[in-house]
């Protein structure tokens, strides 16, 4: 994301590590779920919800549009200002 209203220079999710090595997104980290493939920790909804905000959509449409953000702690990112 680039623009005047994105807080830039922040990471969301997180990187796992593994155990073994202390290096990120290899295989037999703590979200490793096979053939190399990492679980994410963010859902696309989580970033798709923070952006329908920014546009002007109410919490009411938001619950609408991403059903799946009721299962999710933190529904706006806070990257958008």
């Amino acid at each position: 994301m680039v623009g005047g209203a994105v807080k830039g220079k922040e990471i969301y999710g997180s990187f796992p590590q593994t155990a073994v090595t202390n290096t990120s997104l290899g295989i037999d980290n703590p979200l490793d779920v096979g053939s190399g493939s990492t679980l994410p920790t963010i859902a696309v909804d989580q970033y798709a919800a923070t952006l329908a905000k920014w546009f002007g959509l109410n919490p009411a449409e938001i619950a609408s549009v991403f059903p799946n953000l009721a299962n999710f702690q933190l529904q706006d990112l806070g990257f958008m200002v």
